[in-house]
């Protein structure tokens, strides 16, 4: 019950987003949490308006975002991702993009 407590006290400026927790449970039945970003694919999605991700991703695209739209994405997501630069961050963005059928236009 306290993790429930203390989650929706975190979350609450982020109600209805999905988001990963990371949870470590003690065996002194004490708990920690992490928050993370929400997953690119979401993100994506919100940001194309899109119902979901294409079948065919190569033959067939559902919406398309844009360059800026990208890169505020990979600025969101720059502390969950493996990377160290922006430029890397924004060519992972773009390869969720593409794999879900999503085109990033200029």
């Amino acid at each position: 019950m306290e993790f429930c407590k203390q989650f929706n006290a975190r979350t609450q400026d982020k109600s209805g987003k999905t988001l990963p927790v990371i949870i470590t449970y003690y065996s002194d039945k004490s708990f920690d949490f992490v928050i993370k970003t929400p997953p690119v694919a979401i993100q994506l999605l919100e940001a194309s308006r899109a119902k979901g991700g294409s079948p065919e991703p190569n033959r067939k695209k559902v919406a398309s975002v844009t360059k800026a739209q990208v890169e505020a994405i990979a600025q969101d997501k720059m502390p969950d991702l493996n990377c160290f630069t922006l430029e890397s961050a924004i060519s992972m963005v773009a390869g969720t993009a593409r794999s879900m059928g999503i085109t990033v236009k200029d």
